[in-house]
């Protein structure tokens, strides 16, 4: 409950009647804030196992992936493939082989932390979904990938897993059934490259994680050898309501082809940052959950899918953001990062920004990623240094479609999207760039030239004060100058002067 300084005093609303949280639909986030992520008596009284407990008394494996694949859920972890059928694919063979339920946990997109979230908040939403998976496919263990820089997700998770366990919710014989299911959690370094499923299999092997060419698909060998279906955090967290409420309900939220609702981890140039969870199709304009933004400066475009997305042009807001538009217009959903830009963004700059990531996070195992992320990166740091020809262009587009092409997992294949997709919606840039050398939005250093305005110093030396290099000269009550040898770029000068005297081109 809120206070609402609009209503009377002593008033008080719901969560979420508040501005922010109304104009969302929370299936995924339902109990993220309303309930104890440590009491599993607290998540029971909000349905919690029942889902679990009717897949086991009242529907059959099979029903439980139909169920799942007529609700229209697709995989939330950025390629959008439809869950049941993953399942389906891992179904067979139920109790004469070993089988694998795997959860991605390993959110490495900057900016990202949906998975997180929900790990703190609600996490046997996760717990009792991986069982409903266990049981559709014939599997009797489980693990939970999580990255070992959350530190609060991976507590209350191993409390609510052993909370289950001391229940009878998990291990020998659950509900009285013949079902058994065990599950456990298994740390990652952090590791980038881990959030690619047959790498992350590698990982919880013990072996180092590297991804290896598909197919066989996991479905078929994954980890162990064995069938495995991974999902990532916040598609299991649709599994428990999908069962409860049936497919109709989840299938009449969303758009034709992308079902559902999606969690966004809003940020940038944004009034209102945090996490929000919208119908799929929901475009940029609609709903003002942002709140716009800051200072009144112009909406220039939005990054979805992080290092492995694109952007959306300002000309493009209204496009509805669902798997198969976003793909159209040259980005993807990814796990759900959503970065807002305005017009002192300069593109250019954000695309070496993620592609600089995704040369860190690289395993190095094939050259078109290893080598060709690199080059790319070059041909980008020529360009905002002043050095860049027109044909560095066409290089660059001749590279990143043989990147994408022939690297091996999804890391590499997606890499130089950012690139390609800054280059399509604001090519000018990179030409202002390379034949003016200038940058328009006054972010690349070396394109700068720091002036001062004679008419408008009035000599106070603050700004020579406060240069590191020395590159300020003058003397008290008279107009200074600005050695263009000697300045770094560093834009102290420009902090310091009180008359807006200094400018920057």
């Amino acid at each position: 409950m809120l206070y609402d300084e609009n209503q009377a005093a002593g008033t008080v609303r719901s969560l979420e009647e508040t501005d922010f949280f109304h104009k969302q639909t929370r299936i995924v986030l339902r109990n993220c804030g309303v309930i104890d992520p440590q009491s599993i008596e607290e998540y029971i009284a909000r349905d919690g196992y029942a889902a679990l407990y009717k897949a086991l008394t009242d529907m059959t494996p099979d029903s439980v992936i139909e169920t799942i694949l007529t609700s229209g859920l697709r995989g939330r972890g950025g390629a959008g493939f439809p869950t049941g059928l993953k399942w389906k694919f891992a179904s067979g063979n139920r109790g004469k082989v070993q089988k694998y339920v795997c959860c991605n946990a390993d959110e490495g997109d900057p900016g990202a932390f949906m998975d997180r979230s929900v790990l703190e908040g609600d996490p046997h939403s996760v717990v009792e979904a991986m069982a409903i998976a266990a049981y559709a496919i014939g599997a009797s263990k489980g693990y939970v990938y999580v990255r070992a820089e959350y530190p609060v997700a991976v507590k209350h998770l191993g409390i609510a897993i052993q909370q289950a366990k001391e229940r009878g919710l998990l291990g020998r014989h659950i509900f009285s059934t013949d079902f058994s299911f065990d599950l456990e959690i298994k740390l990652g370094a952090g590791a980038f490259v881990c959030g690619e499923e047959t790498a992350l299999m590698t990982s919880i092997e013990g072996k180092r994680g590297e991804p290896h060419p598909r197919p066989p698909f996991p479905a078929v060998k994954g980890l162990f050898e064995s069938p495995t279906i991974l999902n990532n955090v916040e598609t299991y967290a649709n599994i428990c309501p999908i069962i409860l409420n049936g497919t109709e309900w989840f299938a009449a939220i969303g758009s034709e082809k992308s079902k559902g609702t999606k969690v966004f981890a809003l940020g940038g140039k944004i009034k209102n940052t945090g996490l929000v969870e919208v119908p799929m199709g929901t475009t940029l304009r609609e709903k003002d959950i942002g709140g716009g933004i800051p200072k009144g400066k112009k909406f220039k475009a939005a990054q979805t899918g992080g290092p492995s997305g694109g952007c959306i042009p300002a000309s493009l807001i209204d496009t509805p953001i669902d798997y198969d538009n976003l793909i159209s217009i040259g980005t993807m959903m990814g796990s759900g990062g959503l970065i807002v830009m305005d017009e002192d963004t300069c593109m250019v700059d954000i695309a070496k920004f993620f592609l600089e990531f995704t040369v860190d996070e690289s395993c190095g195992k094939c050259t078109p990623c290893r080598v060709g992320t690199k080059r790319l990166l070059e041909l980008l740091n020529k360009i905002t240094e002043g050095r860049g020809t027109m044909e560095d262009l066409e290089r660059i587009e001749e590279l990143a479609a043989f990147i994408k092409e022939n690297s091996l997992c999804g890391l590499g294949q997606t890499a130089p999207n950012p690139v390609l997709s800054t280059l399509r919606y604001f090519r000018d840039e990179y030409v202002e760039h390379i034949v003016n050398n200038r940058c328009p939005a006054g972010v690349c250093k070396a394109l700068l030239t720091y002036k001062i305005d004679p008419a408008k110093c009035k000599g106070c030396t603050a700004c020579a004060r406060a240069c590191p290099a020395g590159a300020i000269i003058g003397s008290v009550k008279n107009p200074h100058k600005i050695d263009t040898e000697k300045c770094v770029k560093c834009g102290g000068c420009m902090e310091k002067c009180r008359f807006d005297a200094i400018s920057r081109d």
